[in-house]
């Protein structure tokens, strides 16, 4: 018998948190190739609580964590995080009533899986890692 090296106080399994950190490494390797190799602040991922899943289970996009860095996409039984900042000049993207990005600073469009429709951009929006931690709690993973 081997006791679980695993404080308490931690919300995620062993299981979880080595998914979460694989996950994490993959989406900074895949940030990493989409924007260039350079991020907003050019510090390490950091994972974001973006509160109980239960709260995003319409349709739609959410757009109140634009200022961490991304809007939260629920189509069907799929939810998915992408970049709120625009891969041309890294300017903030506005969420559309049609569930399109645009970006106010050169006029690029993104579709609502973050592939560009319209340019000057011309690297669709990064996807940054999900999951759900023990208390129902989306965890995603951005670059800073």
């Amino acid at each position: 018998m081997s006791a679980d090296p695993s404080p308490e106080c931690c919300h995620l399994d062993r299981r979880g948190f080595l998914l979460l950190a694989a996950t994490a490494a993959v989406a900074a390797g895949c940030e990493a190739v989409n924007t260039g190799g350079s991020n907003a602040g050019g510090g390490a991922p950091r994972v974001i609580d973006a509160g109980p899943a239960s709260a995003y289970a319409k349709e739609g996009v959410y757009p109140q964590h634009k200022e961490h860095g991304f809007f939260l996409i629920r189509h069907g039984s799929q939810l998915i995080a992408v970049s709120s900042y625009c891969t041309h000049r890294h300017c903030k993207l506005d969420a559309e009533q049609d569930r399109t990005f645009y970006c106010p600073c050169h006029g690029s469009t993104f579709d609502p899986s973050g592939k560009v429709t319209e340019g000057p951009a011309k690297r669709d929006l990064p996807i940054f890692a999900t999951a759900t931690d023990s208390r129902g709690h989306v965890m995603v993973t951005v670059s800073s």
